[in-house]
């Protein structure tokens, strides 16, 4: 007969300190999230997930984290986040859950004159919190490269001015449901033109003179999606910063905004 084995976890722990965060980090794993024109998109996550841990336990139960997810059967949307977070606080019987979802999220643009379709990147990240007192706290994020142009530049310049390809990070807190699209629509309208994958010569000329055209600081490129966000009654609170990798400089350019809490928002 096996002897019986000692539960480690389960000991009690003497030195009388809590810890905020206890779990797993960097797990790839496998999803599928919900895409706007296909239902749903396969992709794989590099996944954290955390509890606290009170000032008498000694451990968390570390495969417990793996082995709620794939009760989820891998399908990740915000209204399943605070549903995995709720089971997080139950299954690891811990008062607060934590977990953050960084994946690679793929839409097929066509270029805009020779309409030559090709996959643009994204990397997307959900984020949320359920504290000990069941408040639900949830945070989209995306990444959204982009290009602008030196309104500085054009203005002194006799021909030409110098551009760049930027980064754009927007999270935001909603109350209603936002798709990624409509987050990654918002910054690509604010840049001095978008990206895509596959560009014609036709289409280089198109870009190339749309961002002349519109020239843009970092500056104007966060106050525009700020403006636009500060007008939106779903947006609760918003995060957004830009940085240009200078095309003529050995450093970036950066300017970020952060909102405050708008009045009677209540995230749901």
């Amino acid at each position: 007969m096996a002897a019986k084995m000692i539960d480690i976890q389960k000991l009690k722990d003497y030195r009388n300190i809590p810890i905020d965060q206890v779990g797993i980090k960097n797990l790839k794993y496998p999803i599928k999230v919900l895409d706007r024109k296909n239902g749903f998109q396969h992709t794989v996550a590099t996944i954290n997930m955390y509890v606290d841990l009170p000032h008498h336990s000694k451990g968390t139960h570390m495969s417990r984290f793996v082995e709620l997810l794939h009760t989820f059967q891998l399908e990740v949307s915000l209204k399943s986040f605070g549903i995995i977070l709720e089971e997080m606080k139950t299954i690891l019987d811990a008062a607060s859950s934590h977990v953050e979802m960084a994946f690679p999220y793929f839409i097929e643009k066509k270029a805009p004159v020779s309409q030559s379709p090709g996959l643009v990147n994204y990397t997307c990240t959900f984020a949320g919190t359920n504290d000990r007192y069941g408040n639900l706290d949830l945070v989209s994020e995306v990444v959204v490269p982009i290009t602008s142009l030196c309104p500085c530049s054009k203005e002194i310049s006799d021909a030409g001015a110098h551009n760049q390809r930027g980064e754009v990070r927007l999270s935001t807190r909603f109350n209603k449901f936002i798709w990624i699209e409509d987050m990654i629509d918002l910054v690509e309208r604010a840049a001095s033109c978008e990206l895509y994958s596959v560009l014609k010569r036709v289409d280089e000329k198109y870009v190339t003179e749309k961002a002349y055209n519109n020239p843009k600081f970092v500056e104007d490129v966060v106050r525009d999606i700020a403006q636009e966000l500060n007008s939106d009654d779903n947006i609760i609170w918003f995060s957004v910063s830009a940085e240009n990798f200078e095309s003529i400089h050995n450093h970036s350019a950066y300017a970020s905004i952060t909102s405050g809490d708008k009045p009677e928002a209540k995230q749901r």
